[in-house]
């Protein structure tokens, strides 16, 4: 047991340096956030309006605090009036009551609210660092490549952040008031315990009897929940996990519903989310195991804890020694002081899921900076430093797991030229476009891009947002950038004139439209956004020959001077440049460039 304790404290102090490094941030952040008074617009730095708000809540804390202590002492009075039957001073007393437990309730309804405003302030710059940082440098991109990715990192920032700044706020309120409730109420209980003579022994007088009382109850309820709940922080964490899991192949299913449809995969899907969803199923069951078990404690520890101020203070009245206001003053202090005590005991269950997503976040974090590292640490080296032309250095790429790619590329491609890169599949050549692109970390060699220059990457699978078709047509430039009439004229050019009017219509366009209609779409983004360099991935494979070569045309007419680079597959899309590169997977080099059609 004594391990356990030990190995308990080690993880905690771990929690508390996670815990400091997830919450320091905020207020101590420079950011600067507007905020309304009185029609006028004031810029503040975002720490001082969360201290401000934090400040005002530990104040009603305080007020909290003291209202209890009047109630308190109200007890003693208002049940002495009614033991001697004193009506005026009932009144009396019963108006006093409204007066104070009104102020009590307006304190609480603005601590409360207090709470949600920080709540949701933090939420959002907390929300906001962890987005961009996931955004910045293409993290979230080499997340995934390096499968250094932590689970689900959309529910790392929606749910988490949410769950982590709530928690966080309403834990530690909670513990500042309760510890101000413990000291106000531990004085008021050991003041009231002076005449208090335990019937042993001939009479023994102990004092702050009813407070070493409270004391010791909630040590050995505290001490008896952390043994018992402990398991439920891991279980909790991969519950988690798991219902992340089980909720994103569902959305991977909305999200390809075509093509499952197409394979008739229904099953298979099935018997996948089954699996997702016996994972949760078995992890919930550990949590209903824990939670019974932990739920006979706090049960009753609570239920005990309403019988035992009366069974000690009993003896005490019943020779005469307290009058009945003063035994329920006793009772209610008691209540209140075990209450705080109780603190740990009462809000084991949130603590456990509080640990649960520190750990989770952290992780994120850390799955981060490991990819940001990797990246940074890569000896292949990409910089824009080239004018007018792309330019590889005896490039070496090679797969995630270290395997040669390929070796010794070489390369020069000046503005203006158009070129085609061929072979088999599996031979490199995405993975060539990506080194082009900056984006892969593995291998080593220099690659020169043109500085400066306006630069588009056309993939096989255009990327639609959720959004209006004017935003969608208009990505990754703003759709007020482009009007609406330019926006017709580009989608009429390549073919999709059907969908003119629909410009400021919001859809899921990539399930409304078909893998052709979605390329076209993706060329007609060329034509607004006027790239001075162009790369396109197999960017026309669902396309017919004709309006495949109606693609290219539109490109050679409307992008004068355009620089053309494309990874194909069929004759008719490489005789459409004037020059074209090999590669050949069993030499893993690329060959030199001859000449082709166009």
């Amino acid at each position: 047991m004594i391990d356990r304790f030990l190995t308990g404290i080690v993880e905690a102090h771990g929690f508390l340096a996670k815990l400091w490094v997830l919450a320091r941030p905020y207020w101590f952040t420079h950011d600067r956030s507007t905020i309304r008074f009185a029609g006028l617009v004031f810029s503040v730095k975002e720490a001082w309006i969360g201290r401000c708000v934090l400040l005002l809540n530990i104040l009603l804390s305080v007020l909290l605090v003291y209202l209890s202590k009047l109630i308190n002492a109200w007890y003693a009075r208002f049940y002495n009036a009614l033991q001697e039957k004193a009506a005026d001073v009932f009144w009396v007393e019963l108006r006093y009551f409204t007066v104070v437990a009104t102020l009590f309730i307006i304190a609480a309804v603005y601590r409360t609210w207090l709470t949600q405003l920080l709540s949701i302030r933090w939420r959002r710059w907390l929300s906001e660092v962890y987005f961009k940082d996931w955004l910045a440098d293409r993290t979230y991109y080499h997340m995934e490549l390096t499968r250094q990715g932590a689970d689900n990192p959309e529910q790392r920032i929606e749910q988490d952040c949410y769950n982590f700044t709530r928690q966080t706020l309403n834990l530690t309120l909670e513990l500042i008031l309760q510890v101000m409730t413990l000291i106000t109420f531990a004085v008021v209980l050991w003041d009231l315990s002076a005449d208090f003579v335990l019937p042993i022994f001939g009479g023994v007088a102990v004092p702050g009897f009813m407070m070493w009382a409270a004391v010791v109850y909630a040590v050995f309820g505290s001490f008896g929940t952390y043994l018992i709940g402990r398991p439920l922080v891991r279980i909790n964490f991969m519950l988690e996990r798991y219902n992340a899991d089980f909720r994103y192949r569902m959305t991977r299913i909305r999200e390809n519903a075509e093509s499952i449809a197409l394979y008739h995969g229904e099953r298979d899907e099935g018997r996948n989310l089954e699996g997702a969803f016996a994972r949760v199923y078995d992890t919930w069951w550990a949590n209903m195991k824990y939670t019974k078990r932990l739920s006979w404690v706090t049960n009753g520890y609570r239920q005990a804890a309403v019988v035992l101020p009366f069974l000690l203070a009993a003896p005490a009245y019943f020779i005469g020694q307290i009058a009945f206001g003063v035994l329920q003053q006793t009772v209610d202090a008691f209540a209140q002081l075990q209450s705080a005590l109780s603190w740990f005991v009462d809000s084991y269950t949130q603590l456990a899921e509080w640990k649960a997503v520190v750990d989770r976040l952290t992780g994120f974090s850390e799955a981060m900076v490991a990819a940001k590292r990797t990246a940074a640490e890569s000896e292949l080296v990409t910089s824009a430093t080239q004018p007018r032309q792309l330019k590889v250095d005896d490039v070496e790429i090679r797969l995630p797991d270290g395997a040669l790619l390929l070796d010794r590329v070489n390369l020069v491609v000046r503005q203006g030229e158009k070129v085609a890169l061929e072979g088999p599949s599996g031979s490199g050549k995405t993975t060539l476009f990506r080194v082009l692109a900056g984006l892969w970390p593995f291998g080593r060699g220099r690659v020169g891009l043109p500085k400066d220059a306006r630069v588009l990457f056309l993939p096989q699978k255009p990327y639609l947002p959720i959004g209006t078709l004017k935003q969608v047509l208009s990505y990754p430039d703003p759709p007020d950038r482009h009007g609406d009439e330019v926006c017709r004229e580009a989608l009429e050019a390549c073919g999709l004139g059907h969908l003119a009017s629909r410009l400021g219509e919001t859809a899921n366009w990539s399930l409304g439209l078909s893998g052709g209609e979605q390329q076209r779409l993706a060329f007609a983004r060329a034509l607004l956004y006027r790239p001075e360099w162009l790369f396109l991935d197999e960017a026309t494979s669902a396309l017919d020959a004709s309006s495949e070569r109606r693609m290219y045309e539109l490109l050679r007419t409307r992008l004068v001077g355009v620089t053309i680079i494309s990874v194909a597959h069929r004759p008719e899309v490489v005789d459409l440049h004037a020059r074209h590169l090999v590669i050949d997977p069993a030499s893993q080099r690329l060959a030199a460039s001859v000449a082709a059609g166009g």
